[in-house]
């Protein structure tokens, strides 16, 4: 899996330059990837997903796919799943037979899946641009965003750009306590047919399950 490394210099130098910063440039690129998304329909894209320690030794990892339409998603890792039709979410563990179901937070500081593409920016983080760096064969322009809610469990987020198809090709969230998870999207496929039904948890097709409302 390609990896998205941020150097100690870049952190230390930004660090100090945030200051209740929002980058004007680093808006312009924010503002041209998310107004390209909300162009699509709907959105495929293979992702690769991985846990690492404050000393980037990879903890654990793994790939999946997430599909989107609008406020609707259905995010798989292997068998595992989460899915939400935009008013309810359901996240399905196999390995304890167990499905848990909650309320879709429709909250300005929630994160969602579509979120990242957009502009989720706009009212909750203060970002100032990287330097530019390679993916593979993507030359990537980085952002680096910090949550204006202090009390938040991560203290950065780092997202790369493809700065030709100006597309986010990876998202890096560091924890207060050192630990980065790190999503590189491998493809994006837009404008892909997705019936309404795959944002719904069908438990027929899960027999044994147990549902755990939470709402």
């Amino acid at each position: 899996m390609k990896k998205l490394y941020v150097s100690g210099a870049l952190l230390l130098a930004t660090f100090f330059s945030f200051a209740q910063q929002r980058d004007p440039k680093a808006k312009a690129i924010l503002d041209e990837v998310s107004t390209k998304f909300k162009t699509y329909q709907t959105v495929s894209a293979n992702f690769a997903y991985s846990i690492q320690n404050a000393q980037g030794k990879v903890l654990s990892k793994k790939s999946g796919t997430v599909n989107m339409k609008g406020q609707k998603f259905n995010i798989s890792f292997g068998n595992n799943k989460i899915i939400s039709d935009g008013t309810t979410i359901w996240n399905y563990d196999p390995s304890s037979k167990e499905v848990t179901v909650n309320t879709a937070n429709k909250s300005e500081s929630t994160i969602t899946p579509q979120k990242l593409f957009t502009d989720f920016y706009n009212k909750d983080f203060m970002y100032v641009m990287g330097n530019d760096s390679k993916i593979g064969s993507k030359t990537v322009t980085n952002i680096i965003m910090q949550p204006i809610d202090k009390n938040k469990p991560f203290s950065r987020l780092y997202l790369a750009i493809d700065k030709a198809a100006k597309t986010v090709v990876g998202t890096t969230v560091v924890e207060k306590g050192g630990n980065r998870y790190v999503y590189m999207i491998s493809s994006l496929k837009p404008n892909v047919p997705m019936p309404d039904t795959q944002f719904t948890f069908d438990k027929a097709k899960y027999p044994g399950v147990e549902v755990v409302d939470l709402r």
